[in-house]
């Protein structure tokens, strides 16, 4: 037939009622076995798909949940998005992406679709302060998680990782190493978590009288970011120059060793040691295998879904905060600098 085939359709030619296919997709349980298979071998003959769009307005949601993220160019990201998809996939749902790319606007433009959509919760990794919007989408009935954010437990379910604790590690690291002249790299701490990077990053240099922290403007947080800061620094003279420098990610450290190594006036980590964060693949594979501070995707990922099923299913949630520990991955970039 030309039309696509209707329920009423599958009924006529398995000759039972509508409410009897209805059960078979919705209810098997209620049918019997030979009701059930006549049924299925009409939806088959006649190449019936269930219309679930009209099924979620039925509902009131779907079976899809929203994600949206800071870049999912970012490698961290992508995997966090990996992993939730598939633990959503063994909860028989799917994820729907959005990439914000650090803009408010975006991200607003994602929720109101997601919305729509009527999708069964919403996870986010948000640009800045969102607690009255998502306010609103929970009065809606569409239950939220923050991923990769600390959330106020009174409010929201959060999955997170240790950002002080990390950028305290990168820091104290190179500060063990001998490194004095320290240099952070994050763009703007408008970012909740390039703040608290920076912030552990303090805590370190303060432990000791002779050391100092240098924060150096990027635009952004991606690769030619990196290169840029690496360019401006490359004209400095040597005695300015940091000796250990700090990225709130690997794709901004990554980037500065393309500047240094690319120019072949500085080394790495013999002038300057280099530790990013995040410990993303292409950490391993540098020019100069990258130290880093590792966080671990997977879990944030499946947690994040973990805790948006606990919201959904419970009518009166206690909302979680998740809180994973970040590890230091010590490789060549940050060798301890040769005497003299």
């Amino acid at each position: 037939m030309n039309r696509t085939a209707s329920i009423k359709d599958v009924a006529n030619h398995a000759s039972v009622a509508v409410g009897t296919v209805s059960n078979v997709l919705n209810y098997p349980d209620r049918v019997s076995q030979r009701t059930k298979e006549r049924v299925l071998r009409a939806i088959d003959e006649l190449g019936f798909v269930r219309n679930d769009a009209a099924r979620q307005l039925r509902a009131g949601h779907s079976r899809t949940i929203g994600l949206i993220v800071l870049d999912v160019g970012n490698p961290f990201f992508t995997s966090v998005v990996r992993a939730a998809e598939d633990a959503a996939a063994l909860q028989g749902s799917a994820v729907l992406l959005g990439d914000s790319g650090h803009d408010a606007g975006r991200e607003a433009n994602y929720i109101d679709l997601f919305q729509e959509q009527r999708v069964q919760g919403l996870l986010i990794s948000p640009v800045g302060d969102v607690t009255e919007r998502l306010d609103l989408l929970r009065e809606r009935g569409v239950p939220t998680v923050l991923v990769d954010r600390l959330a106020d437990e009174e409010k929201f379910s959060s999955v997170a990782v240790d950002d002080d604790a990390g950028g305290y590690l990168a820091a104290r690291h190179l500060l063990d190493t001998g490194r004095r002249r320290l240099a952070f790299v994050g763009g703007s701490t408008s970012i909740r978590q390039v703040a608290d990077r920076l912030q552990g990053a303090r805590r370190a240099v303060k432990e000791e009288p002779d050391a100092t922290l240098e924060v150096l403007a990027s635009e952004g947080m991606t690769v030619l970011a990196g290169r840029s800061v690496g360019n401006t620094l490359v004209e400095r003279d040597r005695k300015d120059l940091p000796d250990g420098i700090f990225c709130a990610n690997d794709l901004l450290a990554l980037g500065i060793m393309q500047s240094l190594t690319m120019t072949h006036t500085l080394r790495i980590p013999e002038d300057i040691a280099l530790i990013g964060y995040d410990d993303i693949d292409f950490a391993v594979s540098a020019v100069v295998p990258l130290s880093s501070i590792r966080q671990p995707t997977e879990a944030l990922g499946r947690t994040a879904i973990e805790l948006l099923a606990e919201e959904v299913e419970a009518r009166n949630p206690r909302h979680r905060a998740v809180i994973f520990t970040p590890e230091l991955v010590v490789r060549q970039s940050t060798g301890t600098p040769s005497a003299g």
